[in-house]
């Protein structure tokens, strides 16, 4: 039987089979290297990792490493902080110029008086009565230049008719020459009136002293009166210091004195008691009241001397106390001692604040904050940061290979936990945030940079 041809549908049939088969071939290929890729991409970079860290692993066993940072400059405008202490602006003692007993007393501690008010009366007869002696010696030296200055008169009059006198008796001695010469009347007659022309000048000379003698008596007389006068007006002025009034304006801070209380004058020949109102004093007592100005007080601070260049006169500052955290106070530099304390160091400075509430008291203790413009701002660092040695102050730094190398530096403020350089550093230094013996000099080390 002859074989016939295959129909055409089978062999459409086996084509497709045979491509069917090519086609899962190329797609298993394709599988497979696209596997592999993924394969090399993710072991490749584990095993250079891992390289790596074998490496670093192996470098770390062998190089320490140590945590550095770098220095920051401070803030151009800095707060200082200083304690003070407040005093009165004005404050005095006030003691008798007169003696004798007090007779009242009309202000009290705390008390806020006027200048010239009255404070105390001190009863004292013993300056009465030498007010009215100088008063009475002035009035007797004033009737002295009275009778002294009439007597003066006198001899003025006197010496005018003296003069008369004498002009009288030699016209009458002249024309009594003439007629001697002539001889109408006789030698005797010229003499006698010779003799009285003589004793008229002799009048007129005493009479001139006289009046020298009663011009001297009358400016004996008015310098007596002025020392009179002057030891009346003193007397009196002492007889005023009785009443005792308030030098200027304040608040009385002690009364040491009692109604009867015996009052010496002066200063230096007192026995006080116990600056309160309630002191039993029974003995002579020359301080009788403590007065402070209270409308404008004083702080008083003592600057460093590494800061003193930069306080001027008329800065401010802002002046707080811790019994009212709610207030601040605001202080002028009115003046500096211009003078370094050798014992402290520091720069005496005086601030003005004013008080006229009266909430400041003197004696209070004061914090002043001061806000300091710096034209060269210093590097801040850690305190860790610093090795204090035989060398000096100094920072660990590294070099350009990864070395330790010392620096020696200047320490400016000290913030506690932070302080100032004020020299050796540029900025760019990196340092080593907490040096350890460990890190000597040209120790090579790893850097591990610190966040904070």
């Amino acid at each position: 039987m002859d074989s016939q041809p295959p129909s055409p549908d089978l062999e459409q049939t086996t084509s497709r089979k045979q491509r069917r088969g090519i086609g899962r071939i190329g797609w298993a290929v394709i599988g497979a290297v696209f596997f592999g890729s993924l394969l090399a991409i993710g072991i490749f970079p584990r095993l250079s990792q891992r390289s790596e860290l074998k490496a670093a692993v192996k470098e770390a066993s062998t190089v320490p490493s140590v945590n550095v940072i770098t220095p920051r400059r401070a803030a151009a405008t800095t707060n200082l902080e200083l304690p003070g202490s407040v005093v009165a602006l004005n404050q005095t003692t006030i003691y008798a110029r007169s003696t004798g007993y007090l007779r009242r007393w009309y202000a009290d501690i705390g008390d806020r008086v006027q200048a010239g008010q009255l404070l105390a009366e001190i009863d004292s007869p013993d300056i009465d009565q030498q007010v009215l002696q100088a008063k009475a010696e002035l009035a007797q030296a004033q009737a002295n230049v009275l009778q002294n200055r009439a007597s003066l008169a006198k001899g003025a009059s006197d010496l005018k008719q003296a003069q008369a006198n004498l002009l009288i008796a030699r016209q009458s001695w002249q024309r009594w020459s003439v007629l001697v010469k002539q001889g109408a009347v006789p030698q005797q007659d010229a003499d006698t009136r010779y003799a009285t022309y003589q004793a008229n000048l002799a009048n007129v000379e005493a009479a001139k002293n006289t009046i020298n003698s009663d011009s001297a008596n009358v400016k004996a007389a008015q310098a007596n009166v002025y020392a009179s006068q002057a030891n009346f007006q003193r007397n009196t002025i002492l007889q005023s210091y009785k009443k005792v009034t308030a030098p200027f304006a304040g608040v009385i801070t002690a009364r040491n004195v009692n109604t009867g209380v015996l009052i010496s004058a002066g200063s230096g020949n007192s026995n006080t008691s116990s600056n309160t109102s309630t002191s039993n004093t029974n003995s002579s007592n020359t301080s009788l009241y403590t007065i402070a100005a209270y409308d404008k007080l004083d702080v008083n601070v003592n600057v460093p001397q590494s800061l003193s260049p930069s306080f001027q006169t008329g800065q401010t500052a802002e002046i707080t106390v811790k019994e009212l955290p709610q207030r601040a106070f605001t202080g002028k530099v009115v003046r500096t001692s211009n003078a370094i304390d050798p014992n402290t160091r520091t720069l005496l400075t005086q601030l003005e604040v004013d008080n006229y509430n009266a909430t400041l008291r003197p004696g209070m203790y004061a914090t002043v904050k001061f806000a300091i413009n710096r034209t060269n701002t210093p590097f801040v660092v850690p305190d860790s940061a610093l090795v204090v040695n035989a060398g000096g102050t100094q920072v660990a730094t590294l070099t350009k290979d990864r070395t330790v190398h010392y620096q020696k530096v200047v320490v400016g403020r000290d913030y506690g936990t932070e302080v100032e350089i004020t020299s050796g550093l540029t900025g760019n230094e990196s340092l080593i945030a907490t040096p350890t013996v460990d890190e000597t000099e040209g120790l090579r080390v790893q850097p591990i940079a610190q966040t904070k």
